[in-house]
């Protein structure tokens, strides 16, 4: 490996650089969650997004790193990112299917219900049907999120998360390198790594269903989230070594709809299984449901016309 200049910033210097500032991002958001209760959502944002940019980097440059200490952190991250996730994922499903009831419900072009009478029939049972609906879906999702909050408050006041925290206010001042990897070219060290995050997502991108000419199938749903992470660890690669982003950011935006509306579908239809509901609260649920289908199949187009933009014209 080829050493660099001495005035030339090394692989080591650009991750530490990165590494520091999404530490001291982290404790600024954990102390406005302490301070200001009020504040507690953004201050929960802030924890996972940086969260997620130090686990990210410690996974796709690990081997600058000392491996040992990345890995154990990486792994603490990960668990905290995704409890402090639930809350609010909870609660933004529960926003978004009642304001798609609220909009289905003055709709036009709904489908008739069994036995009913065209256009003034589904409009009629739709009516009756959407507050049942939204009811039984507020019960389940409010549960749900009144549980995981249970589970995030639990694990903010945990000794596991005093040790991440404790972990992340050393790497805020202190970067664990490996000491050869870390001095080299960063077209050396850090630049092929990075490749590496591209490759992988592309690969999974090009497995990806067609997004036009195919029904929606949930279980496709699995390898679309699969491109989301990997999306979003290779903008964080990119992020390290001071890339433009905005593309990545763009697609990554159509597949956090993606996830959004796939997670709203299966909820409506977790909720249409409840036992003895009344056929009206059945229909509009359907109707919820195939509503939040053509929502996943539309964020599925905008990211192939994001990632496969068609050539512009002469």
């Amino acid at each position: 490996m080829a050493l660099p200049n001495h005035d030339d910033p090394t692989a080591g210097d650009v991750l530490g650089v990165y590494l520091r500032s999404q530490a001291t991002a982290f404790l600024r958001a954990l102390r406005l969650h302490e301070a200001d209760a009020a504040e507690s959502g953004e201050a929960a944002y802030g924890l996972r997004g940086a969260a997620r940019r130090i686990a990210g980097s410690l996974s796709t440059f690990r081997a600058v790193t000392e491996t040992r200490w990345a890995d154990s952190l990486r792994t603490e991250l990960v668990w905290l990112s995704s409890t402090l996730a639930d809350e609010h994922a909870y609660a933004a499903r529960l926003s978004r299917l009642m304001e798609a009831l609220q909009r289905l419900s003055g709709s036009p072009d709904l489908p008739a219900p069994r036995g009913g009478a065209g256009a003034s029939g589904a409009a009629g049972a739709l009516t009756v049907g959407s507050a049942r609906a939204g009811a039984l879906l507020e019960r389940q999702l409010t549960l749900a999120r009144t549980r995981a909050h249970s589970a995030t408050l639990q694990a903010l006041g945990s000794s596991r998360f005093h040790a991440v925290a404790d972990a992340v206010a050393v790497l805020a001042s202190e970067v664990p390198l490996d000491p050869v990897a870390a001095r080299g070219r960063i077209g050396d060290v850090l630049e092929p790594l990075a490749e590496l995050t591209a490759t992988r997502l592309a690969g999974a991108v090009s497995a990806l269903p067609a997004a036009q000419g195919t029904p929606y199938a949930a279980h496709e749903d699995a390898s679309w989230h699969e491109v989301r992470r990997l999306l979003r660890v290779h903008r964080y690669a990119r992020e390290v070594l001071g890339g433009d982003v905005a593309r990545l950011s763009a697609a990554g935006e159509a597949l956090d709809l993606h996830r959004d509306a796939s997670e709203a579908a299966a909820a409506s239809a977790t909720a249409a299984r409840t036992p003895r509901i009344a056929p009206a609260t059945a229909y509009a649920l359907g109707v919820l449901h195939a509503d939040q289908r053509h929502a996943v199949e539309a964020a599925r187009l905008s990211f192939h016309h994001i990632w496969h933009p068609a050539p512009a014209m002469p």
